[in-house]
């Protein structure tokens, strides 16, 4: 399956931005679908997750309440809705599909297919 994020760019602090993850040669048909960040000099950071299947959605900690991740049988795309954006925000966005396991679902490990990344640009 191939993935490409779009919907990155500036926004000020407490700005809305909506990414979407949209698949290519297959649907996300049992499969989990992932959200990441990488800010420079920083490790990757788990930001949401769905599962296609139940849509049961995973947040990182300091996402809940602001992130929300869906899913569009329709488009074959997942969404994520970010509100309320913070300058510590800032990072690019990348979207992976896989099948990990719930306790691996945070882990990068558990995906294999990632899309290009799309820049997230808070200001403050």
């Amino acid at each position: 399956v191939q993935l490409q994020a779009s919907g990155g760019g500036l926004v000020q602090a407490g700005g809305s931005l909506r990414l979407s993850c949209a698949a290519s040669g297959r649907t996300f048909y049992n499969y989990r679908v992932g959200w990441f960040r990488q800010a420079p000099g920083k490790e990757q950071e788990f930001v949401a997750a769905i599962d296609a299947g139940s849509r049961r959605s995973y947040y990182g900690d300091s996402m809940k309440g602001r992130f929300t991740i869906s899913m569009d049988n329709a488009k074959n795309t997942v969404n994520l809705q970010m509100n309320n954006l913070r300058s510590e925000d800032t990072a690019v966005y990348y979207c992976g599909a896989g099948r990990p396991l719930l306790s691996e679902i945070s882990r990068p490990s558990g995906y294999g297919y990632w899309g290009q990344g799309t820049q997230v640009t808070v200001s403050s």
